[in-house]
């Protein structure tokens, strides 16, 4: 080839070869970020897919959530509603009153027995709370007296306990002056009870009388209760009765008035 040519063939050659590494150059990285831009939407689309979980999730325990407490919030309010009605009918059912000679007394009353089913249990601490076993005591309350009208301290009257009938214990008795609301009564000589340890002297015969008046008995102060101007009540309490007691053969001796 003489010195007035020219390489035009390969010059090309190597012009179209370099301008092909030229172009696989710029074509590389536009793949490479290619790749990676499709790693980034499949980590994209898997947080999606790992949020939409956990969205739904709580959405499911929201929705729990409100049905549980609507749920309780309704057995409150059927609670608050028929819980009282439900232990008034229990009492009613259960805790029956039984009067003879003006005292009445729960005597067939299972209160405080641990084998008591809920409702009982409800009755007993709402009628008659902290109450005692039987074996441990029983008692009675009197209103009226023996001809059915209302104890008053405008009256006298008298409790006669024949011989041997004073109420059978293994501890001890008293008689107590209460008014209607269950209190206790002031009195000149603050005398609220008596019983087998106030000293109460007997008849000849072993009787006992014990005077509930306003005044003070002659000659019987002993034995003596004194009442208010009023209307009250007489509540009697026996610990550790006796067995004619528990079985119901035992009955307190009316209080009369004395005229």
């Amino acid at each position: 080839m003489g010195p007035g040519h020219t390489c035009t063939g390969r010059t090309s050659e190597k012009f179209n070869g370099a301008h092909r590494g030229t172009a696989f150059a710029h074509r590389e990285p536009a793949l490479s970020h290619f790749t990676h831009r499709e790693r980034i939407d499949s980590t994209i689309d898997k947080q999606n897919v790992h949020s939409s979980a956990r969205h739904q999730f709580w959405a499911f325990l929201r929705k729990r959530a409100i049905v549980v407490v609507l749920g309780i919030l309704v057995g409150v309010v059927l609670a608050i509603f028929t819980a009282p009605r439900l232990i008034d009918a229990e009492a009613r059912s259960v805790l029956t009153t039984t009067t003879v000679n003006g005292w009445s007394t729960f005597m067939h009353m299972h209160v405080g027995e641990a084998s008591n089913r809920i409702l009982l249990r409800a009755a007993c601490a709402k009628f008659i709370a902290a109450g005692n076993l039987q074996q441990e005591a029983m008692y009675w309350g009197a209103a009226m007296d023996s001809a059915g009208q209302p104890l008053n301290g405008g009256h006298d009257y008298l409790l006669h306990f024949p011989p041997g009938g004073l109420p059978p214990n293994q501890a001890f008795w008293s008689l107590t002056m209460v008014n209607p609301q269950g209190y206790l009564v002031d009195n000149p000589i603050n005398r609220y009870n008596v019983g087998d340890r106030s000293g109460l002297v007997p008849n000849a015969d072993g009787s006992i009388d014990i005077y509930i008046q306003q005044a003070a008995p002659a000659g019987h102060e002993a034995n003596w209760l004194p009442s208010p101007y009023g209307d009250f009540k007489l509540a009697l309490r026996v610990y550790q009765p006796g067995a004619a007691i528990l079985n119901g053969a035992y009955h307190v001796s009316p209080v009369v008035e004395v005229h």
